[in-house]
């Protein structure tokens, strides 16, 4: 029974904020309009600052009126996700800490406090009390989101520059009509192996290339993972009509493919880039000539 009553009171409180938030949302956003997380994103126009107050206050108090002020997945957080999940992002790229955002948040409480209380001076100490403690509830799950949607982003945002790191670090180099090249540099995982493999069939189609070469002569090790990724790029470039060529085996990962009992198949491989290359361009019926000799070198 006692339970029965405390969940009445609650709802009856949870209800009694969200009313409360909607007839001092001007005044609530007003005051939020000076606060850091607004002033700091909105330095153009406090206008712009104070609508964005509006649109936080309106969801908060949809959420206070379905009784679900504990509720990170309250439907009315949505709003407040992409709201303040924006401006929290901008703080960070200010260089904000996320407790800095988180501190921010937290500031917002005092002003809609103050009015809150205000509005129940001449009410029962009890029902002050139920919605003071309402109000503070919902303000905390606000933070709790707010923190939540600033970490996801900065997740996303690590993760795009990474991908971005991972094209700069892994550039497709035309050398020839007809021949486009990969030089890798450092360990070869799967994240870059994919972006290798995507990378190098984009540069096959736009350049019309025959032959594409993979130059290894930069990555330190090559173990079974490693060769089963430029297995799989060198049977997308020949599904793609590119015949793969790897160079820069050099004689410690030749020793260590032949330990490891890794098959490269019908790959071709030569020692360095420059051997590749002039088999790419003897295959065309290109001949180069070593001026330091007389005559044509094939290799």
């Amino acid at each position: 029974m006692a339970d029965h009553q405390a969940a009445v009171r609650q709802e009856s409180a949870a209800a009694e904020v969200g009313e409360f938030l909607r007839r001092r949302r001007e005044q609530i956003a007003q005051r939020w309009a000076d606060e850091a997380l607004f002033r700091t994103v909105f330095t153009v126009s406090r206008d712009e600052a104070v609508e964005a107050g509006r649109s936080v206050v309106e969801a908060l108090a949809a959420v206070a009126a379905a009784g679900r002020v504990e509720d990170l997945g309250a439907g009315g957080f949505a709003t407040v996700r992409d709201q303040l999940g924006r401006m929290s992002a901008s703080r960070a790229r200010t260089g904000a800490t996320s407790a800095q955002i988180a501190d921010e948040v937290a500031a917002l409480r005092p002003a809609v406090s103050e009015l809150l209380s205000a509005d129940l001076a001449d009410g029962s100490r009890e029902r002050a009390e139920a919605c003071a403690v309402t109000l503070t509830a919902l303000l905390g799950t606000l933070r709790l989101v707010v923190l939540e949607t600033t970490l996801s982003a900065g997740q996303e945002l690590i993760d795009r520059q990474r991908l971005q790191l991972l094209e700069v670090a892994t550039p497709v180099i035309k050398l020839w009509t007809g021949v486009v090249a990969v030089p890798l540099i450092g360990t070869l995982d799967s994240a870059r192996s994919q972006v290798v493999m995507e990378s190098l069939l984009d540069a096959v189609v736009a350049q019309q290339a025959r032959f594409a070469i993979l130059d290894i002569t930069g990555v330190p090790t090559v173990d079974s993972l490693v060769a089963q990724h430029l297995m799989k790029t060198v049977a997308a470039a020949r599904l793609m009509g590119a015949e793969c060529i790897v160079s820069g085996i050099r004689p410690a990962i030749a020793q260590t493919i032949v330990h490891l009992g890794i098959d490269l198949g019908e790959v071709v491989t030569r020692a360095s880039l420059a051997d590749a290359l002039a088999y790419a361009l003897n295959r065309q019926g290109i001949a180069i000539v070593d001026q330091d000799r007389t005559g044509p070198s094939a290799r």
